[in-house]
């Protein structure tokens, strides 16, 4: 069985002051050992800061994004050397956010998920329908089109470092989110898909991960599915006790 990972994702939330408070909280709560492995991935602003503050703690650093470029005159961009010695270990690669927000395309993502790889981060890549798309019944083709070309030429030792998050569009920040078997059905979807990409051994041992609209009254139903094997939280994560709540729903 894979380790649960519950990673917090606080998106353009929280000053470098409230991010040290919010880690300092959660801290006390997570002195003993936890089943989970827990990543927290602040804004660019706060992760030196907070990489000082979670050192010697069990708890991960992850980024929101990176560039696809190593480096150069690209102003505004922060590259996976930069991330690594911020101090983090984990970055997302194409949530739904960026997907929409900033048209980053599937082939875009795919140089992003190669550039993490290759300066040494583990990228939690997220795939992830609209409403329109599940309304039209495409929400097969949309995930596997979407793993077909974010994963394309990556090896069996890269994939090893790559976590998939399921964080279906309709469900990000909307107080929706997919029934435990509807969450389910497209883990099975997305691992039977890396079973064809790869081979069934590399799909049962790939982190597969669910994001939109986690909360401590739904997460404990979601991460008792067989296939679900943690939670990407956004909101739900910006308060220590909701946060605690939803990593101590792991049975």
């Amino acid at each position: 069985m894979n380790k649960i990972l519950i990673a917090g994702n606080w998106k353009m939330n929280k000053t470098v002051p409230e991010s040290l408070e919010l880690i300092h909280a959660l801290k006390e709560k997570l002195r003993s050992p936890c089943a989970a492995e827990v990543v927290l991935i602040p804004p660019f602003t706060s992760l030196h800061s907070a990489a000082e503050d979670l050192r010697g703690s069990d708890i991960q650093l992850g980024a929101q994004n990176l560039s696809h470029l190593g480096s150069g005159a690209v102003t505004g961009e922060v590259s996976g050397t930069m991330l690594i010695s911020a101090g983090c270990k984990y970055v997302l690669v194409g949530h739904s956010e960026r997907r929409t927000l900033f048209h980053e395309s599937d082939a875009l993502i795919h140089q992003k998920l190669k550039t993490a790889l290759s300066e040494g981060l583990h990228p939690i890549f997220c795939v992830g329908e609209s409403g329109e798309e599940r309304d039209a019944g495409k929400t097969k083709d949309i995930i596997n089109n979407q793993l077909t070309v974010g994963l394309n030429g990556l090896t069996l030792m890269e994939m090893r470092k790559i976590t998939i998050a399921y964080e279906p569009v309709w469900a990000i920040g909307t107080g929706k989110n997919a029934k435990p078997e509807q969450a389910q059905e497209i883990h099975e979807v997305i691992r039977s898909r890396l079973a064809s990409l790869y081979d069934p051994e590399l799909a049962q041992g790939t982190r597969i991960i669910y994001g939109g609209s986690v909360n401590p009254e739904n997460s404990s139903s979601l991460l008792s599915q067989s296939d679900v094997d943690g939670a990407l939280v956004g909101g739900a994560s910006l308060d220590a006790d909701s946060f605690y709540a939803i990593i101590n729903a792991i049975k």
